[in-house]
């Protein structure tokens, strides 16, 4: 997520939202490349939108928690748009997307698995960052049109119980779904200033903008989503045949604090696949890194 700091100045003289130009603006940017907005319709009760540009090979991008299509991917959707059909969507409760189905992970796939049908696409290639990616993996079990895929900063079924506790004590946090579903801006700061490298000071009240916008919403759905993951976890874990899987990458920060990297190292290794290290990289890679992450996007798939 970016917030465009020169903005603010316009903000302070016209009373206007600092978040809702910004929104505007980056949206706007995705229309000029050729972008368009689409919604559709989910068969359990609900809603998907997403964003769609390009022309050969698929790729689907699949934010994590506190962002959309748009926050999380937009200078990788440009990027990638110039050489590939680019779809992005907002995940259930998330942007401008919602289920009227149980808010666990199963929901989300099922979700693109109708957006995939509906599309009427041959085969696809994912790219999961984060929450995403757990997405991802889930799709490339479930799914027989994924042809390869991109795990970004997600460290799938290796992400075990004594790692959730590690993750909840480095945020000093009683559990995960306070860390990823904040209840207050404060505690919004405090998981942004944990993802991104170097995540700018704002004041409060554009901090209270970024809440309100982003995270406010759909809480008890998010919060399960979270709660649900290590259920899920271990449902996929049961079915894994690693051989059988589509082929695969990596891309991590070095300083990864939500995941760290050792975790990436071992699911590399598990998966017999590339792992691409970013020097000095956290957690919010397509943000902070967007055109590394679309250059090694581009090589895997190409």
């Amino acid at each position: 997520m970016r917030i465009i700091i020169s903005l603010l100045f316009a903000v302070l003289i016209a009373g206007c939202s600092a978040v809702d130009i910004v929104d505007a603006s980056e949206k706007a940017a995705l229309q000029q490349a050729g972008f368009a907005q689409h919604k559709l319709s989910l068969q359990e009760g609900g809603e998907l939108n997403y964003w769609q540009a390009g022309q050969g090979e698929t790729i689907l991008l699949l934010h994590g928690f506190g962002g959309t299509a748009t926050t999380s991917w937009q200078q990788v959707m440009i990027s990638l748009s110039q050489d590939y059909q680019v779809i992005a969507p907002d995940l259930a409760w998330f942007g401008e997307s919602y289920s009227k189905g149980e808010a666990r992970l199963s929901t989300q796939s099922q979700a693109i698995r109708q957006l995939i049908a509906a599309l009427e696409l041959d085969k696809v290639n994912l790219v999961g960052i984060s929450y995403g990616g757990f997405v991802t993996f889930d799709l490339m079990l479930s799914e027989p049109k994924v042809a390869k895929a991109v795990l970004v900063a997600s460290p799938g079924v290796l992400f075990s119980d004594a790692e959730l506790a590690a993750l909840n004590q480095r945020f000093e946090a009683a559990e995960a779904s306070d860390i990823f579903v904040p209840q207050n801006p404060k505690q919004m700061r405090r998981l942004l200033d944990g993802t991104f490298v170097d995540f700018p000071w704002y004041p409060g009240f554009i901090d209270a903008e970024i809440y309100a916008k982003y995270f406010a919403g759909h809480l008890d759905e998010k919060r399960q989503l979270i709660d649900t993951l290590p259920d899920d976890r271990d449902r996929i874990a049961a079915s894994v045949a690693v051989g059988s899987l589509p082929p695969s990458m990596l891309i991590w920060g070095e300083h990864d604090k939500v995941f760290p990297l050792n975790l990436g190292i071992q699911l590399a290794d598990y998966l017999t696949a590339p792992i691409v290290v970013i020097p000095d990289g956290a957690h919010g890679l397509s943000n902070d890194y967007p055109e590394i992450v679309s250059q090694s996007v581009k090589a895997f798939v190409q």
